[in-house]
């Protein structure tokens, strides 16, 4: 999973400006669900119908099967009995994306966000400038006077908005400039990076060591980023090495001494490296770094069987 298809999901969740349903993801989009952390919220898009969960094409009605569970009536697969997870879906979180624009252009605190109506805001002025965030560029062409309501004496307009399909050239006239959503901003270290013109995403990334370049974890192994945590969670070397172990083996389930072997450690099982001390309970750090082992790594402790179900090929290089 790389930094590009976990902005690239953010871009596509602000256009729709709607939940998706976590069965219509791919399977790349689903692991960049947890490498986006708080951007991506969990919710519920309808209590009468969802996606069938077996064709994951036609939405269906939903109905109870008259033992305590639900079906779905899909119209072309028929009654499919729902999974809890069936329905579930996602969302960006609008604020987060807004807030975090915010910083990323070093949008003075004291402006506040304006709603403008209809999927456009003005964030803030940058450096003398009025920055508009909208969610697609045909809501600005079918109202110009949108830049009237924002426009600074002797300043230019930023807008920033999404790609338009077959847009040829600047799309607005001089004084406005427009920043592509896609390009000129990028996913970076839990929060957004603004890309100068010129630069790459990829350089952008190249500057933040805890930046998710495997699944959750980054280049080195050292830092964890999980939907369930503000910030990323940063690992001894040990525990990066047992996850990086883990990680090679593609999720396959493994015995422990061919993971600490391949981790160069002595300890008899992973979760050695995970535990936390009677001194360090309840310290932020040590608890976060056990949180993750739990979340990412799955066993069999009659085994003695391990793997890392995010490191399974069809998820992590989807």
């Amino acid at each position: 999973m790389s930094t590009h298809e976990a902005w690239s999901l953010v871009c596509r969740l602000f256009a729709g400006g709607t939940p998706v349903f976590r069965g219509a993801l791919s399977p790349a989009e689903i692991v960049a669900c947890a490498t986006l952390g708080p951007a991506i919220k969990p919710t519920v898009i309808n209590r009468t119908f969802t996606l069938c969960p077996y064709c994951q094409l036609h939405s269906g009605q939903i109905f109870g099967d008259g033992q305590g569970g639900q079906i779905c009536q899909c119209p072309d697969c028929g009654p499919i009995p729902l999974a809890a997870d069936d329905r579930a879906a996602v969302r960006l979180d609008e604020t987060w994306l807004k807030l975090k624009m915010r910083i990323a252009l070093e949008i003075e605190s004291r402006d506040g966000v304006t709603d403008l109506g209809d999927g456009v805001w003005r964030l803030g002025e940058a450096r003398r400038e009025p920055v508009l965030l909208s969610r697609c560029l045909s809501r600005l062409w079918a109202d110009p006077s949108l830049f009237d309501r924002v426009r600074v004496a002797g300043a230019g307009i930023r807008v920033i908005a999404p790609r338009a399909a077959q847009m040829r050239g600047a799309p607005f006239a001089s004084g406005v400039e427009w920043l592509p959503l896609e390009e000129r901003f990028t996913f970076y270290g839990g929060g957004i990076a603004y890309i100068p013109s010129g630069v790459s995403p990829e350089a952008v990334a190249a500057d933040d060591p805890r930046t998710p370049v495997y699944g959750p974890f980054s280049a080195d192994f050292r830092w964890v980023t999980l939907s369930d945590r503000p910030e990323p969670i940063h690992c001894s070397e040990g525990q990066a090495a047992v996850f990086g172990a883990l990680w090679g083996f593609k999720g396959q389930q493994v015995k422990a001494e061919a993971i600490m072997s391949r981790a160069g450690l002595s300890s008899d099982k992973p979760s050695d490296l995970f535990k936390v001390r009677p001194r360090d309970k309840g310290k932020p750090q040590y608890e976060a770094q056990h949180h993750a082992y739990e979340v990412l790594v799955e066993c069999h402790k009659r085994e003695g069987l391990y793997w890392m179900p995010c490191a399974s090929p069809n998820l992590a290089s989807a």
